[in-house]
């Protein structure tokens, strides 16, 4: 029976699940956070129990150490020979990788190339790699890619209106993010409508951070990130879509540096910064529904950029066959889902049936019979479809 673990290695964080593939189970999952500190926390969910313990963790080989020591402690392997596979999550692959690879030393060197494109995310990825190698260096290693799904998109929507130059010499362009995430979603969607020949679906991946992808026939066509994850929608703390003299006029006007006004957009912004309240969608609904204007402010400009860039998307598609709900807000908002797909009503034609919105549970079809869009609602799963890429090309 073949194990892997799936890991997602943050600047303080180490999230993980591992899996017994042969039926895809989730045998223990949890996360390690505050890495670096004296009081990290390191939670972790085995046979319906979480246990919570707050210790220092002073880097991530010593996070990596503790999460499989607790492994064999727990009994939840019998020794680390167990684990055959470790899928890495990397955010920023560029357009080096268009699928999951095999971590060699090529591999290697391009995610350390490309950190310059995710400096918050790939520097940490690697650490989590050689981590988990000197702990386990027997397990294959898979990096399994933010990007990869979006390295389908055509030059003509990835290429920005700048000299050509850019993009020749510098690697800039657009590169999406969440791709396993809309992946995952939108292959699911298929799965549900039936598995057709051919397909229109766009996923609304609505969390913290927020993205949109428009998939034809499974394959991405364009997505609301960009360069960063700083383009597309509103976003918990980022901004999203802004005018760019708008920067410039803060720094030469207002006197903000370039990396505080960097800082500001996506650390201050989005649900955040219009509202006063919170980044937390649930907290800035619930000042929403108990008057606080700002608030009320921050949800409606929130709700109009999703469905801006749905217009968009299902123009560029020449219609859709479904919109799928997914992450943090998208799986558990009833209200955001229902305020979305009114806004789409008489464009679309879109309608949801109340009782499956605010009642059902797991994936499911939210709308009508009578909608002219199917809408679904639809857990994502980025763990799994790493575990099954590193399972498939370690050939376990």
């Amino acid at each position: 029976m073949a194990k892997i673990i799936a890991v997602n290695a943050g600047s303080s964080s180490l999230k993980f699940q591992l899996f017994e593939m042969d039926n895809e189970e989730v045998i223990t999952s949890g996360v390690i956070e505050r890495i670096g500190f004296d009081d990290a926390i390191f939670t972790i969910k085995y046979q319906d129990q979480k246990n919570k313990e707050i210790l220092p963790i002073k880097d991530h080989q010593a996070a990596a150490d503790l999460l499989l020591d607790t492994l064999i402690k727990k009994h939840i392997v019998s020794s680390l020979d167990e684990i055959k596979g470790v899928g890495h999550r990397v955010v920023q692959g560029g357009s080096y990788f268009d699928s999951s690879k095999i971590m060699d030393d090529y591999v290697v060197s391009k995610i350390d190339e490309l950190k310059v494109l995710a400096p918050l995310h790939n520097p940490h990825h690697l650490t989590g790699y050689y981590a988990f190698k000197k702990a386990i260096p027997n397990a294959g290693a898979v990096a399994v890619f933010d990007t990869a799904f979006h390295q389908t998109l055509e030059k003509r929507c990835y290429i920005y209106p700048i000299p050509y130059k850019y993009y020749e010499e510098n690697m800039v362009r657009k590169y999406g993010a969440h791709g396993t995430s809309h992946f995952y979603v939108s292959h699911r969607a298929i799965e549900l409508m039936g598995n057709p020949e051919h397909s229109k679906v766009i996923v609304a991946h609505l969390g913290n951070g927020a993205s949109l992808t428009a998939v034809k026939d499974g394959i991405s066509v364009n997505t609301s990130m960009g360069f960063t994850p700083l383009a597309g929608i509103m976003m918990g703390t980022r901004s999203g879509d802004v005018d760019p003299s708008v920067i410039d006029y803060l720094v030469e006007n207002i006197g903000l540096t370039m990396p505080e006004v960097i800082h500001m957009l996506n650390k201050e912004s989005g649900l955040l910064g219009i509202s006063g309240v919170s980044s937390d969608f649930r907290d800035v609904q619930q000042a929403a529904l108990q008057g606080h204007e700002r608030a009320k402010l921050a949800l409606d400009i929130f709700f109009r950029r999703v469905i801006a860039y749905i217009g968009r998307y299902f123009i560029a598609l020449g219609g859709i066959d479904a919109i799928c709900f997914t992450a943090g807000i998208g799986e558990n908002s009833a209200y955001a889902r229902k305020e979305i797909c009114d806004l789409l009503t008489e464009a679309l034609g879109v309608e949801i049936d109340q009782e499956a919105n605010e009642n059902g549970q797991g994936d499911r079809l939210i709308s009508t019979p009578n909608s002219k869009v199917k809408i679904f609602v639809i857990y994502t799963n980025e763990e799994l479809v790493i575990a099954r890429d590193t399972k498939k090309l370690l050939n376990l």
